[in-house]
């Protein structure tokens, strides 16, 4: 479908972020969010909203930790962001943080 993007603009592999799926992409992209960059500056309410309203279950996802992924991965820093991932699971954190 050639309406649907425009081959020169420019998005990234969503599913880099830890919980994100080519479902959950594919709804974050049609919902606005193309790059790291767009998903970093967003929030968790403003990606569960676009979630909840698209197709599928993608309700039940929890984008808590997608913000801060995309941050990093926008930044390039991808030993970081692997860092960070390996602490969690599905991209929810495994264990309480502890939070000074």
């Amino acid at each position: 479908d050639a309406t649907a993007t425009s081959d020169d603009t420019k998005s990234d592999n969503l599913t880099k972020i830890e919980g994100v799926g080519p479902k959950a992409a594919e709804a974050i992209t049609a919902g606005g969010l193309t790059t790291f960059s767009a998903v970093a500056a967003s929030t968790p309410e403003a990606i569960k909203a676009i979630l909840d309203a698209a197709e599928g279950r993608l309700g039940s996802l929890d984008p808590t930790t997608w913000v801060d992924q995309a941050k990093l991965a926008a930044e390039g820093k991808w030993d970081e962001l692997k860092k960070m991932q390996d602490e969690m699971d599905g991209g929810k954190p495994t264990k309480s943080k502890e939070e000074e």
